[in-house]
């Protein structure tokens, strides 16, 4: 590792309207961006350096800008050309566009740059540092006085550092600095000095560090400075990388030895009235890259990030700590495993937990560090978080070196939710989805649709952070057996801001429990992947633990047979480098169950489903597993300080269904194989670590026969973790349920449809798009569906027809719509109202009031009848006795999304 380049958020639902909701905790209620971040995730245009932006400082409205770069040029689509700009520029706070401040900072020979911009407390001072030798043509060195009121350098200033200064503070009336000199005004000062604020006259505060200087700050009561760098002695005391020292003489009043690793460094400092807080760099193995925060009172600790990935700038701004790094790896903290960088983050200056706030850069030019620094600006009432470095992109466009955040104006939208729609019983329906993505806002407001209607039916609020995105979900329980319904969702943050509609989650409400799937949510499955998704990457948990998975590596889907009969579909694992894994990191107490149903014909074996320290890459640490041998036997193994197993003797390769479970309690350890008890071991205990639950791959680097792959080939079916021992009795009972007959539905879509309108008694609208109900003046709709024979050993069980009102004003009506049987011969294209064909009684069903709003709309029809009429033609009639017409979309019309439509459930007698 090259200078590293290397809040568990609570969800909470809450129910608007009908239904039931699950969720592990309250959010607040949230403020236009969610609180305490103070700033949006949207960039800003902003006028962009043509190099490297190393200082910020802002004044009266005016960002103050310094660097290595020799113009500015507008932001990608602004008005105005490039602009020479030879190290330094003024912009405005609001606009970000330059002012009429221009400084040339130069020196003869080498490059010159600008490394630290700081304002003195009354802010009529700024102070430059950085390599040069020339401000606008007058000589300076290395340090510099400029007069903001009229953007001149002040002659009266001119101390002499003989190299680079990185860092400057000012306090009352003098000016402190760390950097690479030797010495300031021909007099010996290593790395740090402090000099006069009115002319640069050297003072005799003397704090020699041994490594350069790259930071400066001053307590807020003027006694103590803070220092950081690179060095491993102040004044010859051992103290590596952070130093606190009297603010009139230099002298020692308190050391770090062995506080920070001897690889690391410090980049920043800054304070707050509480305490400061350090951004930290390292190189090679085994470094510290992060965040620390340490009390005014003593200067201890407070806390520790350590996160790997270059902290190079931090800023406390009203509670919240912002920073500037790559963070790639904060796994040492709870929160994200080693991969993506994420280059500005926000936690709490109280904890290490992050926040919902993380717009990003890439790495950019120069060391590809990123961003590097930052500051907060001031102008009209409105606070701008400005960002510099040597980035090129900001939340993926364009952007070079420079860019800033608005505290007003959030105006990104959340991501699409990818919804699903789950039933395993009569009179419920589990919507969930993986929670949406808001840079910005971690508390965000999710509304469920049904059946297209224009107003939500539920409405629940969940926590999410951009590395972590639990499942939620809600639950329906107004659903009628039999019934088919769509779900479709949205997710809105706090300033209003909301995403499209998720794609239509379709379900149809079985009549009687899924034997299977009910049992498992019975019998306490907190995580339950039936692998039904439909499209990548999410895997929906169907437990009431909102335990959702991630798929890797794109596994095929929705592969049938599943294990289940007439049930879910399955996943499958190429072996290679698919898999599954757990988006929520947790601990395993000391009672659990594993279970799940996999079919193989593969001679290298690999992991089904383990528990393991890393979210995504092979793990640390990894037990509480079952994996296959090459030869096809089945291991279940625990960690105690030694791998602790129980293996099969017969293999389990045959490319048949079957059925593992395996558990460990005060009992000990048991493993089952398709209902069978196949080992016991006296093992109560395993390995104590925060991880994820994984399927299809995780490490076995240690464990006795171990397979050929980690990956495992082959399919996979119906994963469940539980909180508890299943009982031997419970194991036999899932297994023997997996075989048992279970309803299947099939839905049929109207072959014919038209309608017949007195007002036209000739006219025909077979291929109009629409139908229409009314009893005065009279409209009656006919619908003509081709239905299937009963499957082999199974009988009708319900019927339902679905259909959708059109978008047209007032298509829904107040009165009841009855659905009729047809007593005559009709067709499409030939009905007219003069030749319509009758109907007959009693009514097979009704629609009791239909509202406004284009909505698909389920009523359930007589079983017996529709039964009778199985394998043949079959019609039906829709009539209204009022005068408040129902118009709807025919199967002719695109809109109409496959309706009218009859859904028939069957199953066993």
């Amino acid at each position: 590792m090259r200078r590293s380049r290397g809040l568990a958020a609570a969800l909470a639902l809450s129910l608007a309207g009908t239904g039931a909701v699950v969720g592990l905790g309250l959010v607040p209620q949230a403020a236009a961006i969610t609180p305490p971040v103070a700033f949006t995730a949207d960039a800003l245009p902003t006028w962009q350096p043509n190099g490297i932006v190393w200082a910020l400082a802002e004044a009266g409205g005016t960002v103050f800008v310094g660097g290595t770069f020799s113009a500015v040029r507008p932001p990608a689509g602004g008005a105005g050309s490039e602009q020479p700009a030879v190290n330094f520029a003024a912009l405005d706070a609001a606009t970000g566009a330059p002012t009429a401040c221009t400084l040339s900072f130069t020196i003869g020979s080498g490059t010159a740059t600008v490394r630290a911009l700081t304002l003195s407390p009354d802010k009529k001072t700024l102070y430059a540092g950085g390599y040069f030798g020339a401000v606008n043509g007058t000589p300076v060195s290395s340090m510099a006085a400029i007069d903001v009121a009229t953007c001149t350098v002040k002659p009266s200033f001119r101390p002499a550092f003989a190299a680079t200064v990185r860092a400057i503070a000012v306090s009352g009336d003098t000016v402190y600095a760390g950097g690479d000199f030797l010495g300031v005004n021909g007099q010996p000062r290593q790395r740090f000095a402090a000099v006069a604020a009115a002319d640069g006259a050297l003072r005799p505060f003397t704090a020699d560090a041994d490594e350069p200087g790259r930071a400066v700050e001053v307590t807020p009561d003027g006694k103590n400075v803070l220092l950081g760098g690179d060095f491993f002695t102040v004044n010859g005391t051992n103290t590596h990388a952070l130093a606190v020292v009297d603010s009139a003489t230099g002298a020692l009043t308190k050391g770090y030895p062995g506080f920070i690793e001897t690889n690391s460094v410090v980049k920043d400092i800054a304070t707050d009235a509480t305490g400061f807080y350090t951004a930290n760099e390292g190189t090679g193995g085994g470094v510290f890259d992060g965040r620390i925060a340490l009390d005014l009172s003593g200067f201890g600790q407070r806390w520790r990030d350590t996160c790997l990935g270059a902290t190079q700038a931090v800023l406390p701004y009203q509670n919240v700590l912002y920073s500037a790094s790559h963070a790639h790896d904060c796994s040492s903290v709870g929160e994200y495993p080693d991969g993506q960088r994420h280059h500005l983050l926000a936690q709490p200056t109280t904890s290490v937990g992050k926040l919902g706030w993380a717009p990003d850069t890439n790495d950019g030019v120069g060391e590809g560090i990123g961003p590097r620094v930052m500051t907060v600006g001031s102008k009209g009432g409105t606070q701008y978080l400005w960002v510099g470095g040597e980035f090129t992109t900001v939340n993926g466009a364009a952007q070079q070196s420079l860019t800033r955040f608005s505290s007003t104006g959030d105006t990104g939208a959340p991501t699409v939710p990818l919804a699903s729609a789950a039933s395993v019983k009569p009179g419920a329906v589990q919507v969930r989805w993986r929670t949406s993505l808001d840079l910005d806002d971690s508390a965000l407001t999710y509304r469920i649709y049904r059946n297209g209607a224009a107003s939500p039916i539920g409405t629940v609020t969940a926590d999410s952070l951009f590395f972590k995105r639990p499942q939620a979900s809600w639950t329906d329980t107004t659903v009628q057996p039999g019934q088919s319904y769509t779900y479709r969702v949205t997710a809105t943050d706090a300033a209003g801001n909301v995403s499209a509609l998720s794609a239509p989650a379709a379900v149809t409400v079985p009549t009687s429990p899924e034997a299977y799937a009910n049992q498992v949510r019975a019998d306490g499955a907190q995580l339950y992947w039936r692998y039904d998704d439909a499209v990548l990457p999410y895997v929906a948990d169907s437990s009431d633990g909102d335990q959702a998975g991630v798929h890797h590596y794109g596994p095929a889907l929705r592969q049938t047979p599943g294990a289940v009969a007439g049930a879910s579909t399955a996943i499958g694992f190429n072996g290679t480098d698919a898999h599954v894994y757990g988006d929520r990191r947790q601990t395993v107490g000391g009672s659990y169950s594993i279970e799940t149903w996999f079919r193989t014909n593969t001679t290298r074996g690999g992991k089904l489903v383990g528990f393991g320290s890393q979210q995504i890459n092979g793990s640390g640490h990894y037990d509480k597993h079952v994996y296959m041998t090459d030869d096809g036997r089945l291991v279940y193994g625990v960690y105690t300080g030694a791998t602790r197993t129980i293996t099969t003797a017969a293999a389990f390769n045959d490319d048949k269904w079957h059925h593992v479970v395996a558990t460990q309690g005060p009992g000990g350890m048991a493993l089952y194989v398709d209902g069978v008890q196949r080992g016991t071991l006296n093992v109560t205990t395993h390995e104590n670590y925060t991880g994820y639950w994984r399927v299809g791959f995780d490490g076995l680097g240690g464990w006795p026969d171990r397979p050929t792959s980690e990956h495992w080939a082959g399919l996979m079916d119906e994963t469940a973790v539980y909180p508890a021992v299943l009982s031997a009795a419970q194991v036999q009972n899932h297994y023997a349920l997996a075989s048992a007959p279970a309803d299947s539905t099939v839905q049929v879509t109207a072959a014919e449809d038209t309608y017949a309108n007195a007002g036209a008694p000739d006219a025909n609208y077979g291929t109009s798009g629409s139908l229409a109900v009314r009893g005065t003046s009279l409209y009656t709709s006919y619908l003509r569906f081709d239905l299937p024979a009963a499957p082999a050993g199974k009988v009708l069980k319900s019927a339902t027809l679905s259909v959708k009102t059109s978008t047209m004003a007032g298509a829904g009506t107040t009165d009841t719509v009855s659905v009729v049987p047809v007593t005559g011969a009709w067709t499409e294209a030939g009905t007219t109202y003069n030749n319509r064909p009758g109907t007959g009684a009693p009514a097979l069903g009704a629609f009791p009031g239909v509202p406004d709003g284009s909505a698909v709309h389920t009523a359930g029809l007589n079983t017996a009848a529709v039964a009778g009429a199985l394998g043949g033609s079959y019609s039906l009639a829709l009539t209204s006795a009022g005068t408040d017409a129902l118009w709807l979309w025919s199967s002719e019309a695109a809109a109409g999304e496959a309706t009218p439509r009859l859904t028939l459930t069957f199953g066993a007698p």
